[in-house]
């Protein structure tokens, strides 16, 4: 039976299609929540069954304790919401990351998957390559998370956010710093040739140089993967484009043997 790690939130939303309908759990990145993919999952839960959940350390799951030291906390962390369902595992950013170690440690729970813009610092010509003990030395966790904000949403649209937004985000300084941290201190958590199940790597279409290098690289040494790219789209591709985004786990989905006659399109038009 799925379980919840204590202390995190989990939310499960059952599929209008039922209980055969294709499990699916969204893995979100740095410094941000399940809520995120919100309208992603509008989009699909009308024939899949949406698994998604606040990470170890990050909005409701803030104080579940212990707090992530490492990648491999994480991957625990999704194993206990997987109990052992076969399942299409969508990661965004850190998310993806995530949902690609799962995948190379338990081929047999991994049906397909979705690894969107997955950060691998652990490459030598990925930015700030190379062990980094210290990587927020002089600043406190708070103003990690700030300056982490700043530079992913731009700092006009940051200071357009209101203020107790501002102030509760950044309460998550602490996971970002250890996540952080520990993705480039810690050895490369899997390889890409033991990522064997069917797989989608998307990237955005204005994206950066080293995250298309990223997609390439895994697209030549995972078996049995494809590269897609959302057109128009940055990092935030599941909240700029949650159509485009909503696509790809359907693709995704059907990509899992079996399953390309039980994914059908969606039947309603959700609101932007």
């Amino acid at each position: 039976m799925p379980t919840t790690p204590p202390g995190l939130f989990v939310d499960d939303l059952a599929s209008d299609a039922g209980d055969d309908a294709p499990l699916v759990v969204l893995v979100h990145g740095t410094m941000d929540r399940h809520s995120s993919f919100a309208r992603v999952r509008s989009r699909i839960m009308d024939s899949l069954h949406v698994v998604s959940y606040d990470r170890r350390g990050y909005g409701a799951s803030r104080h579940a304790e212990p707090p992530a030291g490492g990648i491999g906390d994480h991957v625990d962390d999704l194993e206990q919401i997987v109990a052992g369902r076969r399942c299409t595992l969508v990661g965004h950013s850190f998310g993806g990351t995530v949902v690609l170690t799962f995948a190379a440690r338990h081929p047999e729970l991994t049906a397909s998957l979705l690894a969107y813009e997955a950060p691998l610092p652990w490459l030598e010509d990925w930015p700030a390559h190379g062990p980094r003990e210290e990587p927020f030395r002089g600043v406190t966790p708070e103003e990690a998370a700030e300056a982490f904000l700043k530079r992913m949403v731009g700092e006009h649209k940051y200071e357009r956010l209101p203020l107790k937004t501002r102030q509760e985000v950044v309460k998550d300084g602490p996971a970002l710093v250890a996540e952080m941290t520990a993705i480039r201190r810690d050895p490369a958590p899997f390889r890409p040739v033991d990522v064997r199940a069917p797989a989608l790597v998307a990237r955005g279409e204005h994206t950066s140089a080293h995250q298309i290098r990223g997609a390439d690289r895994l697209v030549a040494e995972m078996p049995l993967a494809e590269l897609r790219i959302v057109e128009g789209a940055g990092h935030g591709a599941h909240q700029s484009h949650p159509r485009e985004f909503a696509e790809l786990v359907r693709a995704a989905v059907a990509l899992a043997p079996g399953a390309a006659d039980t994914v059908p399109a969606a039947t309603t038009t959700p609101p932007l």
